[in-house]
């Protein structure tokens, strides 16, 4: 057999080499080609991991190290891995879009095997604003419970935020709510930056002078709002204008507004102002109620012409639906003692039917009383988006409307409950038109800088004047928490509400549109898997293996007739 020619042999290598250098010095080109020019591609359907634009700019204007610990480290079921996995995916790319102004870590609560240093630790973290989860998880053969933290804090220039990174509607089905938190992580941990990185704070003001809530009353909102804005009380009555502040809030007026106070609404929405209108149409007292009931009959409170201006009109009239709250009756006499017992009270409706807006998208259940019909009229230039809706069994009833408590203990008809989502709360943006065009004389326009039409500005109304009432202890004088209802135990999502609609209309970055995110399930066919489970194993683990030998069989074997023709 005669050898294959050196010079050959000694050419093949050189192109071989050749080939090798140029391909290592491709890599390398596009390496630091990629290092200068930073890009992402996401191929999902949903952009599950992609940024929205409004937290890039956000993360890139940073200027110092925002620190976020994370207390969701440990063995968890597959759901909580994924929400552990989307949050650490999540702080990566912050990382990443922030220059590196983005660090965190994440910690075991539970990992001291000291039970007292563990329960302080618990109590640490509940202080800071994180509350446990009990999470009942299979360990091997045993069924075991865990208290788990979902949350973060997240420091910043020795400020720090908690953050709950376990939300979203409690009625939704576990699977569900798990998915609703990695829908909501980004825009969780982005608002908690802003909120620290802010500089220029937006004002708020909290409008009285016409029977309004007291300032106990909404002490949990103002304290909430206060977090991230510059909040006031103001006497509307001892102003000349609103200007200076960028939203107001009127919650639940009782008294008459006079021309010269409507007058400073209407200036101030027209101007391009946002306000949070909480209304009452209905005059209702529980305390006033008695053993023979009593009627309930419309405030005058002379917005409606103003409101009707805006594009929507609070009916007199109040919602009952059997999706409610509970209240505490006396239902007998044991010995000297009243019993009491928690009995459906329909006038208190329970909202969980939203509609998608950043506002409202994953919410827990809203805590509503005494509730009024809204209706939407016509008004150029305004868009009207309904927010939140009573359930598929409601009923309307017209002014005068007559209270009783023995309806909760009577037994109820379905069929009178014959109304579906009822609109009970509304978004309205656009530029809005004064309600006093022609109505002033054109020296008194001058005298007090009038607009008729100005900057677009933004409403949301709610048909409940106490959707932001907190409750008040009144032994202590304290209030309790917004949205916590003490007989039942159960903590509703009034103050988030309230906070995204003031989020809504307050953030010019546009950082709430992150709420809309949606990341959509795709469960396996449970029963199908089960069937085809052996055939799917065969074809994922084997056929790749099979496929690899079948490849070096056939190319040692081309390699073998190619080098024995040359010889």
């Amino acid at each position: 057999m005669v050898g294959e020619n050196p010079k050959k042999v000694r050419n093949r290598k050189w192109h071989e080499i050749v080939r090798f250098l140029i391909l290592a010095g491709i890599v390398i080109f596009l390496n630091v080609l990629a290092s200068q020019f930073f890009f992402r591609l996401d191929l999902t359907e949903d952009k599950r991991y992609s940024i929205a634009p409004a937290t890039k700019k956000l993360l890139s204007n940073l200027d110092d190290v925002v620190f976020v610990e994370v207390y969701l480290e440990g063995e968890f079921p597959a759901g909580f891995k994924r929400l552990q996995s989307a949050i650490k995916e999540k702080l990566d790319e912050f990382r990443i879009y922030s220059g590196q102004n983005i660090q965190y870590k994440f910690t075991n609560p539970s990992a001291n095997p000291d039970q007292k240093a563990r329960n302080e630790f618990y109590l640490q973290l509940a202080k800071k604003g994180l509350q446990p989860t009990n999470l009942n998880a299979v360990e091997g053969d045993k069924r075991v419970e865990k208290i788990i933290f979902p949350g973060a804090i997240v420091s910043f220039r020795g400020k720090e935020i908690p953050v709950l990174l376990l939300k979203g509607n409690q009625a939704a089905s576990p699977e569900q709510r798990l998915n609703q938190s990695v829908e909501g992580v980004e825009y969780e941990l982005a608002s908690a930056i802003r909120k620290l990185t802010v500089k220029d704070q937006k004002k708020i003001a909290f409008l009285e002078g016409h029977g309004e809530l007291n300032v106990l009353e909404v002490s949990d909102m103002m304290n909430a709002l206060s977090e991230y804005y510059d909040v006031d009380r103001v006497d509307l009555t001892q102003r000349n204008s609103l200007d200076g502040y960028d939203a107001i809030v009127l919650a639940r007026p009782t008294q008459r507004f006079g021309e010269p106070d409507k007058f400073k609404i209407d200036q101030f929405i027209v101007k391009g102002g946002k306000a949070l209108f909480l209304i009452d149409q209905m005059q209702v007292n529980l305390d006033s109620i008695g053993e023979k009931g009593t009627f309930s009959f419309p405030y005058n409170t002379n917005l409606d012409d103003l409101f009707f201006r805006f594009g929507f009109r609070v009916n007199a009239d109040l919602i009952q639906d059997m999706n409610s709250g509970y209240i505490p009756m006396v239902v007998g006499i044991v010995g000297d003692k009243p019993q009491t017992q928690m009995m459906p009270w329909r006038y208190f409706p329970l909202i969980n039917n939203f509609s998608k807006s950043p506002i409202t998208k994953n919410l827990d259940a809203i805590y509503t009383k005494f509730v009024s019909t809204i209706d939407t009229v016509k008004a150029p230039g305004i868009q009207k988006v309904p927010l939140m809706y009573t359930s598929r069994y409601s009923r309307v009833l017209p002014a005068p409307v007559r209270l009783n408590f023995n309806e909760a203990r009577l037994e109820v008809n379905p069929r009178l409950f014959n109304k579906e989502n009822i609109p009970v709360a509304y978004l309205l943006e656009g530029s809005f038109r004064s309600l006093y065009k022609n109505r002033l004389a054109p020296e008194k326009q001058q005298q007090v800088g009038f607009v008729e039409t100005g900057k677009p500005g933004k409403i949301v109304v709610v048909s409940d004047g106490d959707l932001i009432r907190n409750e008040v202890n009144k032994k202590t004088n304290t209030p309790y928490e917004l949205g916590y209802d003490r007989f039942a135990g159960v903590k509703f999502a009034n103050k988030e509400f309230a906070l995204n609609a003031m989020d809504y209309m307050l953030d010019e970055s546009g950082l709430i549109s992150v709420r809309t995110k949606e990341i959509v399930l795709r469960p396996l066919d449970r029963l199908q898997l089960k069937e085809e489970r052996t055939r799917w194993q065969l074809i994922n683990i084997v056929l790749p293996l099979v496929a690899l030998v079948l490849y070096g069989l056939t190319r040692f074997y081309l390699r073998k007739r190619k080098y024995e023709k040359s010889v």
